[in-house]
């Protein structure tokens, strides 16, 4: 049982280095689209929050 577990934790850990690595070789190789990424990334978090915020706003109300 413990053997298995360990099995997956190893896995886990080589795909988490698999992304990690892509993620270093697309910034690396195209950074303009990297920074155009991650611009968009943080827009659709800021919505999400402001989303939440208009949420809680109203549930208050």
């Amino acid at each position: 049982m413990c053997g298995e577990r360990q099995g997956y934790v190893d896995v886990k850990k080589v795909a988490l280095y698999i992304l990690l690595v892509f993620i270093l070789y697309t910034i690396i190789t195209s950074p303009e689209r990297s920074a155009e990424l991650v611009g968009v990334g943080f827009e659709g978090i800021s919505s999400a929050a402001k989303g939440v915020g208009a949420f809680m706003t109203e549930l208050v109300n």
